[in-house]
Formats: C-alpha cells, structure tokens, sequence
C-alpha cells in the first residue's frame, strides 16, 4: 500500500476548523514551547514570532503556559513575541487585555497583526501596549497598484506608530516595485515571499546561520 500523501494546508484554512474542534488550545501550546526550544538554541540576537489565536488568549492560563515555556526552554523573554489580530478585542469581559498585559509584564513582545482589516475601535492601542503594528498585505498589494487610498493608509499607519514608538511591518512583499514603496512609505520591518517561503525549521535553521555568519564576516 502506498504511503497517504502529506497535504501542506494554509493556516486560513486549519486555524478555524481547529477552533471549531476546540482543538486549538493544545496546539497553541505546543507551538509555543516547541518555538521557545527551537529559538532558545539559535543565536542570540534572533527573535522568533508566534500567532496566537483569540482562543488562547481567552483563557487566563495562557500567560502560565508561556512564561513555563521560556523557564522551560531558556529563552529570554525579549526574545519572544505574540502576533494577535484584531478580533481579541471583539468579545468584552474576556479578560484578553489583562491576560496580554501580563503576558507583556514578563518581557514578551506583542504584535498586533493584519492592522486595519478587522475592528475598527483605536482604544485597544492605548489599554494594550504593542511593540509593533503589521499592515495587512491587501494594503500593500492594492497600494503598489496605485491606488491612493490605500498608500494613505499605510502612511497614517506608519505616523500612528512612529508617534507611539511602535515597529511597522509591512506583510506579504512580493515583489520589488512593493519592497520600494513601503520602504518609501516608511514601513521599517518588511516581510513576504520575496524575501523567502516559509521553510522546514531545519532549513529555516541553516539559512539564518549563513545569514549571520555572512554578516559577520
């Protein structure tokens, strides 16, 4: 019998069934200590971001599984950030601002993700302190394409955090007329495929290490 082929699905696709299956909690978990293990033995001045799903962050135990995966690993916790989208914030009375304001009491970075494409409320930014806001890829792609709705956007974005002293990435760069115009616009982190496809941690692993050495020498 031939061995099942292995299907790679996007995280749009998984995340929510395994939400529905209530299943994403002890993922999350694992994905967290897994990454902590992971980054804990690659060079120092490296970081490493993990999603976090509103689930996770719903449940006042999370801030324990995270601070036992740095004692755990060894990780510092400047070396660890939590990407979250917007809609943490829809459901009030959660208790998922205090859960991310002691999760950043242990010296974790947050980043807020895909800004701009969910709840529209700015309050959020003055009760949680992000160290950096992600500009969803639609306002790049649509901004590179002309459209000046879309480069005031990502301009406001970038004054917005420059004045509350946050990072601005810039996400799904695909090509160099884009990497131009957010550097243009003032993003000062950038990600996307034309720097790279997300890879096997053994790949990921080797390539930032060549990328260091490079650097070094």
């Amino acid at each position: 019998m031939a061995a099942p082929k292995l299907r790679a699905d996007p995280p749009s696709k998984f995340i929510p069934i395994a939400e529905e299956a209530r299943l994403i909690a002890s993922i999350g978990e694992w994905v967290v200590r897994t990454a902590c293990a992971e980054a804990a033995a690659w060079p120092d001045g490296v970081h490493v971001a993990v999603n976090v799903s509103p689930e996770q962050l719903h449940n006042p135990q999370f801030v324990t599984i995270v601070a036992e995966a740095l004692g755990d690993s060894g990780l510092p916790a400047r070396r660890l950030e939590l990407e979250v989208t917007e809609s943490v914030f829809l459901r009030e009375g959660t208790g998922a601002t205090r859960v991310l304001g002691d999760i950043q009491a242990l010296g974790v970075g947050l980043s807020l993700d895909d800004f701009g494409t969910g709840y529209s409320s700015l309050g959020y930014l003055s009760s949680t302190r992000f160290s950096s806001i992600k500009i969803d890829r639609s306002f790049v792609q649509t901004a590179a394409a002309g459209r000046v709705e879309a480069i005031a956007i990502i301009r406001a974005v970038v004054a917005m955090a420059d004045s509350l002293d946050m990072t601005t990435t810039a996400e799904g760069v695909e090509t160099e007329a884009e990497l131009r115009l957010v550097q243009e616009l003032g993003c000062r982190s950038i990600q996307g495929y034309y720097f790279g496809r997300p890879l096997p941690v053994a790949e990921a692993r080797a390539l930032t290490l060549r990328h260091l050495h490079t650097q070094a020498a």
